[in-house]
């Protein structure tokens, strides 16, 4: 039993990560915000009591000589005026406070201290005073938990906000998606002639369009190919099995006059064409599958072509033809399914060469590892628009099809086959009324 696959929403996703980026976003703008005002803070306290140490400096010294009396408390009392958020106190070495002032101080007062001495100027054996100035940091400390708590609320709810355009927004880009889903959910086999439209579509999804469409145009071709298959095998078949039938009806009706040799002579010559076929189709499945060469290292291509040439030798003389090899190459082939795909193409060349004109086998090596492996014969030129259907099965360029007792059009498909075989290409050309049908293949 197969697991069930949930399929997670991509809107979803990008609308979650955008409300995880909007939030982290503004989280670290808020947080560098706090940070900055709480060091602007802490720096002017610092500025603050660094400002009122030099005030009470200036103050101690000066009243040294007095510390005792109550003119220096009074001093220190005038400075302390309209400074609610300070505190001071001034002592002695063993602890001795001389000064004290600390009627601002409750349960929530929050201090930044600075504790400092001041030297006498009554000698160096005199003691120095401490002092301690301590300035009450509530009120920043609670500007800061409200900022705190505003850039909070801000980041969250901006989040928030951000997050529902961002459904809405991707939800609205994600439109052309759901609409090229719309265009592939209407095709089917009758349509496939129709191409997705990409004229309003993102430029993003231009390149997938494009490339869908391609693949529409080669299940096209390969659809059409199929059905004309189809149609091309039950004509092929059916001449032979239609011979055969008749040959055996007219001898069952009149066997006095039937000549049983003959009939089954005829009978096994339409079988062997029957068996030709169907071989040739199954090596096509074959080959359709993957099915590699078997590669076997090979020193001249040359002596196969001879080889193959010399089978051939009696049906060139009857066409009023000759044959020669032209270069040679070596590397590792399929020998058997070579002399198949040279008899395949020499045949071809037999049929519509011109009388008394010269056949030629061509080897050529293209590249380190490449062979070109050719058949060309002098006769009329091709149209450049047939060229590329040479390999199709059971195509001829014969509309008449004279040849269809002896060639039933799968000989060029088959060397298109052990091109692909060999990971090649089959090519053809023809100019000046000079045709070449051959294979390029790896040599190795």
């Amino acid at each position: 039993m197969k697991a069930l696959i949930h399929h997670r929403s991509l809107r979803q996703r990008l609308s979650w990560w955008l409300a995880l980026q909007s939030f982290a976003g503004l989280g670290l703008v808020c947080l560098a915000v706090y940070l900055v005002t709480e060091f602007n803070f802490r720096d002017r306290q610092e500025e603050t009591l660094a400002q009122k140490e030099n005030v009470i400096r200036h103050l101690l010294v000066e009243g040294t000589e007095h510390r005792e009396s109550e003119a220096l408390a009074h001093k220190l009392d005038d400075f302390l005026v309209g400074h609610g958020d300070l505190s001071l106190e001034v002592s002695l070495a063993d602890g001795t406070v001389l000064y004290a002032h600390t009627r601002n101080q409750n349960a929530q007062t929050v201090w930044r201290q600075r504790k400092f001495e001041v030297a006498q100027v009554a000698g160096p054996a005199s003691p120095a005073l401490h002092v301690q100035l301590s300035l009450d940091i509530q009120t920043d400390n609670q500007l800061l938990h409200r900022l705190a708590l505003t850039l909070l609320v801000a980041a969250i709810g901006g989040a928030i906000v951000v997050s529902l355009g961002g459904f809405s927004l991707v939800k609205l880009g994600l439109a052309p998606v759901r609409r090229l889903a719309g265009q592939t959910r209407a095709l089917s086999v009758d349509s496939l002639h129709q191409r997705l439209d990409g004229d309003e579509q993102p430029l993003e999804l231009v390149p997938l369009i494009d490339q869908f469409n391609a693949l529409l145009a080669r299940i096209e071709k390969a659809y059409s190919q199929m059905a004309g298959f189809n149609a091309d095998v039950a004509h092929e078949l059916c001449t032979p099995l239609a011979t055969l039938i008749a040959n055996n009806e007219l001898a069952l009706r009149r066997p006095e006059q039937a000549d049983m040799r003959e009939v089954l002579a005829s009978n096994l010559e339409e079988l062997h064409r029957l068996t030709g076929i169907v071989n040739d189709m199954l090596f096509l499945s074959q080959a359709d599958r993957g099915v590699g060469a078997r590669r076997v290292p090979v020193s001249s291509l040359a002596s196969v072509a001879v080889d193959v040439l010399d089978y051939h030798e009696a049906a060139l003389a009857e066409a009023g033809l000759t044959a020669k090899v032209v270069g040679d190459a070596h590397g590792a082939f399929d020998v058997p399914l070579l002399r198949r795909a040279l008899s395949n193409l020499l045949g071809n060349a037999t049929r519509y060469a011109r009388n008394g004109s010269i056949v030629q086998v061509n080897f050529r090596t293209v590249d380190e590892d490449r062979v070109l492996i050719s058949v060309s014969n002098c006769g009329d030129s091709i149209d450049p628009e047939i060229l590329p259907h040479l390999f199709d099965r059971f195509f001829r360029a014969d509309p008449a099809r004279s040849h269809g007792q002896s060639n039933h059009g799968l000989g060029l498909a088959i060397v298109g086959a052990i091109a692909r075989m060999h990971q090649g290409k089959p090519v053809a050309w023809s100019e000046s009324g000079v045709t070449s049908v051959g294979l390029e293949i790896r040599a190795q």
